[in-house]
Order: C-alpha cells, then sequence, then structure tokens
C-alpha cells in the first residue's frame, strides 16, 4: 500500500509568524516515523482571495483544491486569535469543499491558553467539512513553550503527544481512504 499523504497546514500568513518553527517541528517529529510522507502546507503561497471574490480563475484557487485532493490527511497548525482561528485559515477552508471531505485531521494549537478555543471552532468547521479530527490535540502556551513569544522552543514531554496524535491521523486517514 502507497504510504499516506499528509500535509501539515499552517493557518498563519502574518509577517512574524511562529507557525512555521511549530510545523517544521512536528514535520521533524513525523519524518522520522516513516508511516507516511509529510509535508508543509503553507498557505500564504497560494495567495487566496477572500472567499466570494475575485474571478475564480486565481491561481491559488485553482492550486488549492489541487493540493487538497493530493492529501490523505491533514495537521493543522493553528494558532489563536481573539478566541478563535485566524481569518486566513478560515478563508482557506472555505476555498475549497469536497477537497476536504471523508479525510482525518490533527490540530496542533497555540496561544495564551494553549490555542484550546482555536482548535474547538476549528473542530465544528472540519465537522461540516466531513473531515474527521483525531482525539488527541497537543497544545503549547505562548508562556512556557516560546522564548520571548518569539521562538519555539517546546518541552520534550510534547513529543509523545504529537505521537500520539499521528498515530491516530494515520489510522483514520488510511481507513476514510477507503470511501474516497
Amino acid at each position: 500500500m502507497k504510504p499516506l499523504s499528509i500535509g501539515i497546514i499552517l493557518g498563519s500568513t502574518r509577517q512574524g509568524r511562529v507557525s512555521p518553527q511549530v510545523g517544521n517541528w512536528v514535520k521533524d517529529i513525523a519524518d522520522r516515523r516513516g508511516d507516511g510522507n509529510y509535508e508543509i502546507v503553507d498557505i500564504a503561497d497560494y495567495q487566496l482571495p477572500f472567499f466570494g471574490e475575485g474571478t475564480g480563475e486565481e491561481p491559488g484557487l485553482i492550486a488549492w483544491p489541487e493540493k487538497l485532493t493530493s492529501l490523505d490527511g491533514f495537521v493543522f497548525v493553528v494558532q489563536e486569535y481573539n478566541h478563535s482561528i485566524t481569518g486566513v485559515l478560515k478563508n482557506a477552508l472555505d476555498s475549497a469543499r469536497s477537497e476536504w471531505n471523508n479525510k482525518a485531521a490533527g490540530i496542533v494549537s497555540y496561544g495564551s491558553t494553549g490555542g484550546a478555543r482555536a482548535a474547538e471552532h476549528l473542530r465544528g468547521i472540519l465537522g461540516e467539512l466531513l473531515v474527521a479530527d483525531v482525539r488527541t490535540h497537543p497544545t503549547f502556551s505562548l508562556f512556557t513553550d516560546f522564548e520571548n513569544f518569539k521562538t519555539f522552543k517546546p518541552a520534550e514531554l510534547h513529543v509523545e503527544k504529537i505521537n500520539e496524535m499521528l498515530d491516530q491521523l494515520i489510522a483514520w486517514s488510511g481507513a476514510l481512504k477507503t470511501l474516497r
């Protein structure tokens, strides 16, 4: 059986963001497992217009659904803004529909309360898109897992949670692949 393709989606596009640090750390752990093909998927690379705006012919609006179709599952790197996900992540979720269906997702979040509220909002959206989110949800605090709120320095204990989430994600992604 061909290895599953899992996209690690960076949920922020702002200048000075730390999501690439978190995403690359997750990818390093995932790559050592050898149970899938993991890749960083940066929403910023797609320059998606606001949902419902533009001509529909923008290159990002064509490439984004194609990228999602090529993936069997997702790890969302989510930061909390005003108790929710970022606007660009919501826009990216809305910029595709059936490409999300019958896939699984893990959520890795961070913020002042570990990004828990953003993750809860994301879970509701994923349910509507027919994405099964796995139970284990690693969270990172801006106060203890980041140096000066800018440099990601997670405690070693988080590695076990990431692996537990990835175990669930691979199992669910494989099972759901049979539905597509």
